[in-house]
């Protein structure tokens, strides 16, 4: 199985800002998704990782959402895609666009 979880996390509240700079609390989030091994991408708007279970996704939510408690309110965003009999689906999926206008995409992240 191939879960694909496509989220943002950030905090709202003052007590976790600068200005409206949310960059810094976002930074912890991504270092420990980056320290904890799973595959992942980062985006301009989020976050995607690909895990083999549900349950490993939610546990990436779980981890987001530690990096950033302190703060009095956070807004979240998810999305999934879970897929059997499949893997590898961060980087196939793009492959197969590319595959079907027949060349290479310019920007890729």
């Amino acid at each position: 199985m191939s879960v694909l979880l496509e989220f943002a996390m950030f905090p709202t509240s003052d007590n976790c800002r600068e200005g409206s700079s949310v960059s810094k609390q976002v930074a912890k989030i991504v270092d420990a998704i980056d320290k904890s091994g799973v595959k992942y991408q980062l985006t301009p708007m989020g976050t995607i990782v690909e895990t083999d279970t549900m349950k490993k996704a939610l546990d990436v939510i779980a981890l987001a959402y530690e990096q950033v408690k302190d703060c009095e309110r956070i807004y979240s965003s998810l999305k999934f895609d879970i897929r059997h009999n499949s893997e590898d689906r961060l980087e196939n999926k793009i492959k197969s666009i590319e595959k079907n206008i027949g060349r290479e995409f310019r920007n890729k992240t």
